[in-house]
């Protein structure tokens, strides 16, 4: 018995087969929970090199978070192509937040930089 293209050997389409994990979403779930964990350890840092450290971990967790903004708005436009109206809200609702967090990270990093470099200019 062969099974249609598309369909999954039990007869069910393929996208009824359920979430996947891709590699993308563990990496960038590993990107996200490293950079938190590197800004946790930079706060606890008390000498001379903790602006620094700080300002680099705000960069770190600007691009772990603006990846995920691009995956989350690649997801969106798949779900949106499909019909799956609740998956691509839900999808730009954690991009939103991902995009405002990058946008955080970014110009607390200015900020950072702006303090560990003494502010001339």
């Amino acid at each position: 018995m062969t099974s249609r293209p598309g369909r999954a050997p039990n007869g069910r389409a393929a996208s009824d087969r359920g979430p996947r994990v891709t590699p993308g979403v563990i990496f960038l779930a590993i990107a996200v929970i490293g950079s938190i964990a590197y800004a946790l350890y930079a706060v606890t840092v008390r000498d001379a090199s903790q602006i620094p450290l700080l300002a680099s971990g705000a960069v770190v967790l600007a691009l772990a978070f603006g990846a995920l903004t691009v995956y989350c708005l690649r997801s969106l436009l798949r779900a949106g192509a499909d019909g799956r109206g609740g998956r691509a809200l839900a999808i730009a609702l954690v991009g939103g937040g991902a995009a405002m967090a990058t946008a955080g990270c970014l110009a607390g990093a200015l900020v950072l930089f702006q303090l560990a470099g003494g502010g001339g200019g």
